[in-house]
């Protein structure tokens, strides 16, 4: 089996370029916000394996105003991705739905604002929303509240803007939850995408492979709970220890608590999940990247993304193995 663009899974790439003519590269935003796991209002020191330099490059920092690190950040993948045509403000560092609704709609209303730029993807805690906040982000999706806005994009004219939300939510399972120092259960990420996906916004996910505690077996199981949600989209990323978080402490503590894949390991194991998840979910991300200054080890070497799933599509290929495959049966 084949999706629309001849991989063996339904991928973020694929999907955009199927329905909007041309890719939407994501540009990182570092809107300034913070989290309440990190001020007091939930908890305080964050998840235990967090530190969020980690996961954004170097143009999206809270000192640069927001247009100009959507000019950096496109010009940086302009030379990365050179078929790169519009592009998705992503609000990805802490909680970006944590601040009141005015202040939300002003700095969304002001990525939307770019020329280039055919919508935004924010980023967030399942902890962090309300009716009111979800709203205004479907009045977003739907141009209510930008009146005139217009985007050609693959030659087709958008009247409104592609608007995602996506939630980390990193388990099912409470256990593993409490004991990252998530501050919110499961339950309560199933009523925020819930209520995200009622409004007909699409609605995001992500999910960490590795988690302490976890076994193979559970997050195989997982995918019974993910594929009941209303979800869009998934991403996962396998487990990194980053460099003095609580995390590195606790690894170094009890290493036989954590899951460890090698690379085809872990290839592997991603499609056995791919199998199970329902056919209609795009995939964002199989695996994340982190830069080696922030890890103290790199047990795959230096391979970057973009080589890991040219090596999926090769195993998915040699297994004869397709995203859905299993849904349903297991």
């Amino acid at each position: 089996m084949e999706f629309g663009d001849g991989k063996r899974y339904n991928s973020f790439v694929g999907y955009y370029r199927g329905k909007y003519g041309e890719r939407l590269q994501k540009i990182v935003l570092d809107a300034g916000f913070t989290c309440p796991n990190r001020d007091g209002t939930v908890g305080t020191g964050g998840c235990t394996y967090c530190d969020n330099a980690a996961f954004h490059p170097g143009y999206a920092v809270p000192g640069k105003t927001l247009r100009r690190q959507m000019d950096e950040g496109i010009e940086f993948h302009r030379v990365r991705y050179r078929n790169s045509g519009h592009y998705l403000a992503y609000f990805q560092s802490y909680s970006n739905t944590y601040a009141p609704v005015g202040r939300l709609r002003s700095l969304y209303q002001e990525a939307l604002d770019h020329p280039e730029v055919a919508g935004i993807v924010i980023g967030t805690r399942p902890d962090c929303v309300d009716e009111e906040k979800l709203d205004m982000i479907a009045a977003l999706k739907d141009g209510s509240l930008l009146p005139g806005w217009r985007r050609t994009v693959g030659g087709k004219v958008l009247e409104a803007p592609v608007v995602t939300v996506e939630y980390g939510i990193e388990s099912c399972h409470d256990g593993t939850l409490r004991r990252i120092n998530r501050g919110h259960d499961f339950a309560c990420a199933a009523r925020a995408v819930e209520m995200t996906a009622a409004r007909g916004i699409d609605t995001g996910a992500h999910f960490i492979l590795g988690l302490p505690g976890e076994t193979r077996q559970m997050l195989l199981d997982q995918t019974a709970l993910i594929n009941a949600m209303p979800l869009h989209s998934v991403k996962f990323h396998q487990l990194q220890i980053i460099r003095g978080t609580e995390m590195e402490k606790e690894y170094a503590r009890c290493p036989e608590d954590f899951l460890k894949f090698g690379l085809e390991e872990y290839l592997d194991f991603v499609i056995d999940i791919l199998e199970r998840l329902r056919p209609d979910l795009y995939i964002e991300r199989i695996a994340g990247e982190v830069p080696p200054r922030f890890v103290n080890e790199t047990p795959w070497g230096l391979v970057r993304n973009f080589e890991l799933l040219r090596m999926l599509d090769r195993r998915m290929e040699e297994r004869d193995a397709w995203q859905g495959r299993l849904c349903g049966i297991i």
